[in-house]
């Protein structure tokens, strides 16, 4: 009997010993939790005060041009998918017209004078590059609106 209880004494002290072993894991992953949590705290922070200085600065000029750009890209999205078939041929027309401004803008940065600075070259070429392509898209743009005009005309017989 005697033995017997001095089983069971020496198995709860065993069930002692290995709840507080667990205990001790408990508090151990509680203390990194702890510290891991000041600092995602601090780095919280940290971006908070960025972003209060990005804000009190005012947007940047990239932000501001990138939000255009995404804009232009929805209203062109929305503006050519509505468009009706009979519609083609005029829109056809006015994308010429817009090449031709196209044009406009690469003959002016073509003819600039910025020999003396360090984008003289860079910027005559791409004029060069804008005005060869803005003609291809024009001159390929009336051939196509040639085209389509020509399948409304009366068949000569």
């Amino acid at each position: 009997m005697a033995d017997s209880k001095q089983q069971d004494a020496q198995r709860t002290a065993e069930e002692v010993e290995r709840a507080a072993e667990e205990l001790k894991q408990a508090a151990e992953r509680a203390q990194e939790s702890s510290q891991q949590l000041a600092e995602a705290s601090e780095q919280a922070s940290g971006l908070v005060s960025q972003l209060a200085e990005v804000a009190s600065s005012g947007p940047s000029e990239f932000v501001f041009l990138a939000t255009i750009f995404v804009l232009a890209i929805f209203v062109g999205y929305y503006v050519v998918w509505s468009v009706t078939p009979a519609l083609h041929t005029p829109l056809m027309s006015v994308t010429n017209a817009i090449s031709s401004v196209v044009i406009v803008g690469a003959l002016i940065a073509l003819g600039a004078d910025l020999a003396a600075s360090a984008a003289g070259g860079t910027s005559k070429l791409l004029g060069f590059a804008a005005v060869a392509l803005a003609s291809v898209n024009i001159f390929g743009g009336f051939l196509v609106t040639q085209r389509m005009l020509a399948m409304y005309k009366k068949k000569e017989r």
